[in-house]
Protein backbone atom coordinates (compact mmCIF):
# COMPACT_ATOMS: atom_id res chain seq x y z
CA UNK A 1 0.00 0.00 0.00
CA UNK A 2 1.89 3.33 -1.30
CA UNK A 3 0.41 6.56 0.89
CA UNK A 4 0.71 9.51 -0.97
CA UNK A 5 1.75 12.57 0.53
CA UNK A 6 0.10 15.68 -0.13
CA UNK A 7 1.90 18.79 -1.24
CA UNK A 8 1.69 21.96 0.69
CA UNK A 9 0.48 25.18 -0.48
CA UNK A 10 3.06 27.11 1.41
CA UNK A 11 6.25 25.47 0.52
CA UNK A 12 7.46 21.70 -0.60
CA UNK A 13 8.30 18.81 0.80
CA UNK A 14 12.25 17.39 0.70
CA UNK A 15 13.62 14.04 1.71
CA UNK A 16 14.73 13.89 5.35
CA UNK A 17 12.93 17.13 6.69
CA UNK A 18 9.22 16.36 8.45
CA UNK A 19 7.80 19.64 7.85
CA UNK A 20 7.05 21.89 4.17
CA UNK A 21 9.69 24.39 3.65
CA UNK A 22 10.96 27.09 1.46
CA UNK A 23 13.89 28.02 0.05
CA UNK A 24 15.25 30.92 2.11
CA UNK A 25 17.63 32.57 -0.52
CA UNK A 26 14.41 32.29 -3.27
CA UNK A 27 12.01 34.39 -0.68
CA UNK A 28 15.22 36.83 0.46
CA UNK A 29 15.49 37.49 -3.39
CA UNK A 30 11.92 38.28 -4.18
CA UNK A 31 11.78 40.57 -0.90
CA UNK A 32 14.50 42.28 -2.64
CA UNK A 33 12.85 42.56 -5.82
CA UNK A 34 9.68 43.84 -4.10
CA UNK A 35 11.54 46.31 -2.03
CA UNK A 36 12.99 47.43 -5.62
CA UNK A 37 9.59 47.84 -6.41
CA UNK A 38 8.02 49.39 -3.60
CA UNK A 39 10.89 51.93 -2.73
CA UNK A 40 10.65 53.56 -6.27
CA UNK A 41 6.81 53.57 -6.36
CA UNK A 42 7.31 55.09 -2.50
CA UNK A 43 9.73 58.14 -3.46
CA UNK A 44 7.44 58.97 -6.83
CA UNK A 45 4.49 59.43 -4.26
CA UNK A 46 6.76 61.04 -1.82
CA UNK A 47 8.44 63.52 -4.14
CA UNK A 48 6.08 64.42 -6.82
CA UNK A 49 2.65 63.91 -4.65
CA UNK A 50 1.55 60.91 -7.56
CA UNK A 51 0.28 58.24 -5.67
CA UNK A 52 -0.73 56.15 -8.75
CA UNK A 53 2.46 54.23 -8.49
CA UNK A 54 2.28 53.46 -5.31
CA UNK A 55 -1.79 52.06 -5.62
CA UNK A 56 -0.21 49.87 -8.60
CA UNK A 57 2.25 48.24 -7.11
CA UNK A 58 -0.08 48.22 -3.70
CA UNK A 59 -2.42 46.10 -5.64
CA UNK A 60 0.86 43.76 -7.41
CA UNK A 61 1.91 43.40 -3.65
CA UNK A 62 -1.02 42.06 -2.75
CA UNK A 63 -2.11 39.93 -5.36
CA UNK A 64 1.75 38.06 -5.00
CA UNK A 65 0.62 37.73 -1.00
CA UNK A 66 -2.59 36.14 -2.17
CA UNK A 67 -0.71 34.15 -4.44
CA UNK A 68 1.80 32.65 -1.94
CA UNK A 69 -0.88 32.10 0.76
CA UNK A 70 -3.54 30.70 -1.34
CA UNK A 71 -2.65 29.26 -4.50
CA UNK A 72 0.99 28.33 -3.96
CA UNK A 73 4.80 29.44 -3.40
CA UNK A 74 5.66 27.13 -6.94
CA UNK A 75 2.81 29.39 -8.73
CA UNK A 76 3.87 32.94 -7.41
CA UNK A 77 5.59 35.50 -9.63
CA UNK A 78 8.32 37.32 -7.54
CA UNK A 79 9.26 33.45 -5.91
CA UNK A 80 9.54 31.96 -9.37
CA UNK A 81 12.11 34.88 -10.43
CA UNK A 82 13.19 35.13 -7.40
CA UNK A 83 14.00 31.19 -7.40
CA UNK A 84 15.90 31.68 -10.98
CA UNK A 85 18.32 34.23 -9.52
CA UNK A 86 19.65 32.15 -6.73
CA UNK A 87 19.30 28.70 -8.59
CA UNK A 88 23.20 28.62 -8.86
CA UNK A 89 23.05 28.73 -4.49
CA UNK A 90 22.75 26.01 -2.50
CA UNK A 91 19.58 25.89 -0.98
CA UNK A 92 18.89 27.35 2.80
CA UNK A 93 15.42 25.20 3.81
CA UNK A 94 13.48 26.77 6.70
CA UNK A 95 9.88 25.90 7.88
CA UNK A 96 7.12 27.15 6.03
CA UNK A 97 5.03 27.99 8.82
CA UNK A 98 6.66 31.14 10.12
CA UNK A 99 6.67 32.35 6.56
CA UNK A 100 3.15 31.63 6.14
CA UNK A 101 2.85 33.85 9.48
CA UNK A 102 4.88 36.64 7.75
CA UNK A 103 3.02 36.53 4.50
CA UNK A 104 -0.17 36.68 6.22
CA UNK A 105 1.03 39.87 8.19
CA UNK A 106 2.06 41.28 4.61
CA UNK A 107 -1.04 40.71 3.24
CA UNK A 108 -2.56 42.34 6.02
CA UNK A 109 -0.71 45.15 6.11
CA UNK A 110 -1.46 45.48 1.91
CA UNK A 111 -5.37 45.64 2.20
CA UNK A 112 -4.93 48.11 5.16
CA UNK A 113 -2.97 50.41 3.23
CA UNK A 114 -4.43 49.99 -0.22
CA UNK A 115 -8.14 50.71 1.76
CA UNK A 116 -6.57 53.94 3.27
CA UNK A 117 -5.13 55.18 0.12
CA UNK A 118 -8.44 54.27 -2.47
CA UNK A 119 -11.38 53.25 -0.24
CA UNK A 120 -10.79 55.27 2.47
CA UNK A 121 -9.01 58.33 1.07
CA UNK A 122 -7.11 59.52 4.48
CA UNK A 123 -4.42 61.18 3.73
CA UNK A 124 -0.80 60.89 2.28
CA UNK A 125 0.99 61.14 5.09
CA UNK A 126 -0.72 58.29 6.98
CA UNK A 127 -0.19 56.03 3.63
CA UNK A 128 2.92 56.45 3.43
CA UNK A 129 3.88 55.97 6.75
CA UNK A 130 2.36 52.91 6.55
CA UNK A 131 3.87 51.71 3.31
CA UNK A 132 7.64 53.02 5.19
CA UNK A 133 6.64 50.38 7.70
CA UNK A 134 6.45 47.59 4.96
CA UNK A 135 9.13 49.09 2.98
CA UNK A 136 11.68 48.44 6.30
CA UNK A 137 10.03 44.82 7.02
CA UNK A 138 10.69 43.90 3.61
CA UNK A 139 14.27 45.55 3.76
CA UNK A 140 15.31 43.55 6.96
CA UNK A 141 14.02 40.79 5.29
CA UNK A 142 16.11 40.77 1.90
CA UNK A 143 19.31 42.42 3.68
CA UNK A 144 19.98 41.03 6.77
CA UNK A 145 17.85 37.98 6.96
CA UNK A 146 15.66 38.73 9.66
CA UNK A 147 12.56 36.73 9.12
CA UNK A 148 9.25 38.56 11.12
CA UNK A 149 7.12 35.62 11.18
CA UNK A 150 9.57 33.93 12.73
CA UNK A 151 9.98 36.56 15.55
CA UNK A 152 5.89 36.86 15.55
CA UNK A 153 5.23 33.24 15.86
CA UNK A 154 8.09 32.87 18.81
CA UNK A 155 6.28 35.26 20.57
CA UNK A 156 3.06 34.64 19.99
CA UNK A 157 2.41 30.67 18.78
CA UNK A 158 1.94 27.86 20.53
CA UNK A 159 4.24 26.17 18.50
CA UNK A 160 7.72 27.77 18.23
CA UNK A 161 9.19 27.87 14.62
CA UNK A 162 11.73 25.12 13.15
CA UNK A 163 14.34 25.78 10.46
CA UNK A 164 14.81 29.23 11.16
CA UNK A 165 17.21 31.23 8.85
CA UNK A 166 20.53 31.37 10.19
CA UNK A 167 19.76 28.12 12.70
CA UNK A 168 18.36 31.94 14.79
CA UNK A 169 15.96 29.04 16.31
CA UNK A 170 18.97 26.75 17.57
CA UNK A 171 22.08 28.66 17.37
CA UNK A 172 23.27 30.42 21.03
CA UNK A 173 25.96 33.05 20.17
CA UNK A 174 28.31 33.34 22.83
CA UNK A 175 28.80 35.81 25.25
CA UNK A 176 29.64 39.21 25.32
CA UNK A 177 33.78 38.95 24.82
CA UNK A 178 34.13 35.29 23.94
CA UNK A 179 35.13 34.10 20.72
CA UNK A 180 33.40 32.22 18.29
CA UNK A 181 34.85 28.65 17.83
CA UNK A 182 35.50 27.11 14.79
CA UNK A 183 35.06 23.52 13.82
CA UNK A 184 36.16 21.81 10.81
CA UNK A 185 33.60 20.29 9.38
CA UNK A 186 33.87 16.53 7.48
CA UNK A 187 32.68 15.16 4.27
CA UNK A 188 29.71 13.64 5.97
CA UNK A 189 28.89 16.39 8.59
CA UNK A 190 28.49 18.99 4.86
CA UNK A 191 26.54 16.15 3.43
CA UNK A 192 24.17 15.81 6.87
CA UNK A 193 24.02 19.37 6.32
CA UNK A 194 22.94 19.89 2.47
CA UNK A 195 19.95 17.27 3.42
Amino acid sequence: MTTTVETPIIGERVEGIDIPVVNERAVRASAGLLFLGSIVAFMIAALTDDFQPLRMFGVIFMIDMVLRLFVGTKYTPSLILGGLLVWRQRPEWVGGAQKRLAWSFGLGMAFVSCGVMGLLNITNGFTLALCGLCLGLLFIESAFGICVGCELQRVFAKTKPELSAGDTCTYVPPKRGQRHTVVTATAADVARRVR
